[in-house]
Parts: C-alpha cells; sequence; structure tokens
C-alpha cells in the first residue's frame, strides 16, 4: 500500500470518525472511519516491516591517502601468462 496510501486512509477515517456528522440510518460513518483508521494503521505498519527487513547497503570505509594499491594478480604457468575465457549465455535462448 505504501506509506502515502496509510496516511491517506488514517486521514480519511479520521475526518469520518470525528468531523462528519451525518445520519444514513443504515451506515455509521463514525464506524467506517475507524475501520479505515485501524486499516491505514495496519498498511503503514506492514510497510515499515518490509522498508526495514529489506537487505542493507554497506559502505565502504574511506579510503585512506598512506594506503598502498595492490594490483591484480595475473597468474602465470610456465613463464606464460594464462589467459582467462568466459563464455556467457543469456538463459532461455537456443544453443
Amino acid at each position: 500500500m505504501g506509506i502515502g496510501g496509510s496516511i491517506f486512509l488514517i486521514a480519511l477515517g479520521a475526518i469520518f470518525a470525528f468531523a462528519v456528522e451525518a445520519d444514513l440510518g443504515w451506515l455509521n460513518l463514525a464506524v467506517v472511519g475507524w475501520v479505515l483508521m485501524l486499516a491505514g494503521v495496519a498498511g503503514l505498519l506492514v510497510t515499515l516491516y518490509f522498508w526495514n527487513s529489506r537487505r542493507r547497503t554497506v559502505i565502504a570505509p574511506p579510503v585512506r591517502e598512506d594506503a598502498a594499491v595492490v594490483d591484480r594478480v595475473v597468474p602465470v604457468q610456465d613463464d606464460q601468462v594464462m589467459r582467462e575465457y568466459r563464455e556467457v549465455r543469456r538463459p532461455g535462448r537456443p544453443v
């Protein structure tokens, strides 16, 4: 539902529950307002739960000026540089 939709339901429910004084006979707008507010609060809690349960990104520490830069290691065998060959295929395409 999202935070915006949840807040909208809470606000609409509060308007129905506290500000509207209409008598419809068969429909109690105060009860409708409370139901909408509860649905908004439930949606807000679920949204916040899913936002907090996402995997967090790790921020790398700042690079120091005196840190040494390490070159990539190239595998060598019998005085020859070994080259790596990778073939990447997308799934679903015929071979």
